[in-house]
């Protein structure tokens, strides 16, 4: 059995799991939604047999199973032993996010018996802790929007995804907590801060004014000049390693100005390298 990419789809409810399978569907892969565990491997054995070629496959699997999704590890060890490879996706959100899209849907929680959606998020969140450690790619979809789901996804499993490695940078304050899905983080609070300029403070770091204001003071030309040498060294360790996909996250206070700013600079630098790079600013619109 030949199976080129095997994507498992899992996390929380209401975390964007469906919206997730609808646009791994629309980039070419064969797509179920809650599937029992105990019948992946059946599933892939039928999709090698099919006459259409199926060579990309995503399942999504949670607690909407029930007794079911326990037997997940006994199959994911399963797998392994036949050497079927596998990706798993767990999609996250806070717990703040998700109770306000239960209220907006009206919709109960899987495991929500007597209504209390906060307590039935929690629960799930425990269940699902040991899966999420096991977890090859973890997003964050609190502050995304849908488009911006849909370019992280494209990006980790489009046709054009074969990149040593793969980038995302996101800028953001700190005011609103860190992403939780980064695997580096850069405060940069201490660089020139355009707020107390009031021509400055009503625009972003996507402007060349808050830019030039930025980067024209020394330390942050040293920043700048140590920063990139920090990275570039990085990387080719991180290919050597395996590491497929790297998250960057540089932080100001609100995220509008500096953080901004730096984001977009180092984007430039290892695009201009030829790494496959996604900037994002995720506090931006606040």
């Amino acid at each position: 059995m030949i199976i080129m990419r095997l994507v498992i789809v899992t996390g929380l409810s209401g975390a964007g799991k469906t919206q997730a399978l609808r646009i791994l569907e629309d980039l070419g892969f064969f797509c179920v939604d809650n599937l029992p565990p105990r019948l992946i491997p059946k599933f892939l054995e039928l999709c090698s047999q099919s006459s259409r070629g199926i060579n990309k496959i995503a399942v999504v699997v949670d607690i909407r199973g029930g007794e079911f999704f326990d037997a997940l590890f006994e199959v994911l060890a399963d797998l392994e032993k036949e050497g079927l490879r596998y990706e798993i996706l767990f999609l996250e959100t806070s717990d703040a996010t998700l109770v306000r899209r239960y209220k907006e849907s009206r919709r109960s929680h899987p495991l929500s018996v007597d209504g209390e959606v906060l307590q039935s998020i929690r629960q799930e969140r425990e269940r699902l802790r040991e899966l999420r450690g096991r977890a090859h790619k973890i997003i964050d979809t609190s502050e995304m929007t849908p488009q911006q789901l849909k370019e992280e996804l494209v990006s980790l499993f489009g046709d054009n995804a074969g990149a040593p490695l793969r980038i995302t940078i996101i800028s953001f304050g700190y005011k609103y907590g860190i992403p939780l899905d980064s695997d580096l983080v850069f405060d940069v609070r201490f660089l020139p801060n355009p707020h107390y300029d009031p021509a400055l403070r009503p625009l972003t770091g996507n402007d060349p004014a808050v830019r030039d204001y930025v980067l024209c003071a020394p330390v942050s030309q040293e920043f700048v000049n140590r920063f990139y040498q920090f990275i570039d060294f990085l990387l080719p360790h991180y290919i050597q390693e395996g590491k497929t996909t790297l998250t960057i996250a540089v932080g100001c206070t609100g995220g509008q100005h500096r953080s901004v700013t730096l984001a977009n600079c180092l984007g430039s630098h290892l695009a201009e390298q030829g790494y496959r790079v996604a900037v994002r600013h995720r506090d931006l619109s606040r």
